[in-house]
């Protein structure tokens, strides 16, 4: 597992779930070199954090998320966006 700690950013999760976030994104670390954050971010989707997930060093975005599911965190030169994107209503 690295030593480093990851620094969270902003988050709504509950605790519990920013450990199970932070932890999987520690392990894939681990396993997978920090350039391939495409590898990254797919190992933490099937690590059963069931969230969309963005890893990268540099990158911007906008969305809507479901209330209690967002952490945006950094860890090592990365920075890890979790989140589940909330359901939007169709216009009749």
């Amino acid at each position: 597992m690295l030593e480093g700690k990851a620094r969270v950013e902003d988050t709504d999760m509950p605790a519990r779930m920013q450990a199970a976030a932070t932890s999987a994104a520690s392990r894939a670390l681990d396993l997978f070199d920090v350039a391939d954050c495409r590898a990254i971010a797919g190992h933490i989707k099937a690590a059963r954090v069931r969230q969309e997930c963005v890893v990268g060093a540099n990158f911007g975005c906008f969305f809507t998320h479901t209330s209690g599911t967002f952490i945006y965190f950094s860890l090592e030169r990365l920075s890890f966006l979790l989140f589940k994107a909330a359901a939007i209503a169709a216009a009749s």
